[in-house]
């Protein structure tokens, strides 16, 4: 195979199996991961049974490997935050999540419909908060080690809160708004927003 049918099948693959993950996402915000079959993803990715067991040895593998592309995205973003800096304005934690989902707003539309019990969203919760709870450690703005955890789980739940309910809301407002009031909201606490 020469370079250009290299290149011409690589962009093939990719593109099939973007397909194949984009099916099984949108079939996980209709069903329970146990009621979703092969049959079922090929079908709503418009390729053959064939096709997917090529690219995936089974749902499962589609699963593993959705989980890591998220986990990767998400890992590298946390890790490049200078929480030195950041702690002080979390709002850039939240923009540069809003810029992660922007560049497939339909993929983590359907991952966010998804409800928190899903094996995904738990796995994108515990990688946010792991990442988060080391870059807070290294940092030499917490001065009390025993709120690492509290703090974690209060940006990383609410962080995934808000997101999934933009994404099952009308989404009237921007999603670059809704982060920046979360960010607020993080930073300030409810008396910024408190009309009294």
């Amino acid at each position: 195979m020469n370079s250009v049918q290299s290149e011409k099948y690589d962009r093939r693959v990719v593109k099939t199996k973007k397909a194949i993950k984009n099916a099984f996402i949108k079939l996980l915000a209709e069903k329970n991961f146990n009621e979703i079959t092969v049959k079922n993803i090929a079908d709503e990715a418009d390729i053959d049974r064939k096709t997917l067991y090529n690219h995936y040895g089974g749902i499962f593998e589609i699963r593993d490997e959705l989980e890591n592309d998220l986990a990767e995205l998400l890992d590298r973003a946390v890790r490049e935050l200078d929480f030195e800096k950041n702690i002080k304005n979390p709002q850039h934690i939240f923009e540069i999540l809003t810029d992660i989902i922007n560049t497939n707003l339909e993929l983590y539309g359907c991952l966010m419909k998804l409800n928190a019990n899903s094996h995904i969203v738990r796995k994108i919760d515990g990688v946010l908060k792991s990442r988060l709870r080391t870059a807070m450690e290294q940092s030499s703005v917490f001065n009390e080690p025993r709120n690492l955890d509290l703090c974690t789980d209060f940006i990383t739940s609410g962080l995934l809160s808000v997101y999934q309910n933009w994404f099952n809301s009308s989404r009237s407002r921007p999603l670059k708004e809704v982060s920046e009031e979360a960010g607020r909201l993080v930073l300030f606490g409810l008396k910024d927003f408190a009309s009294v």
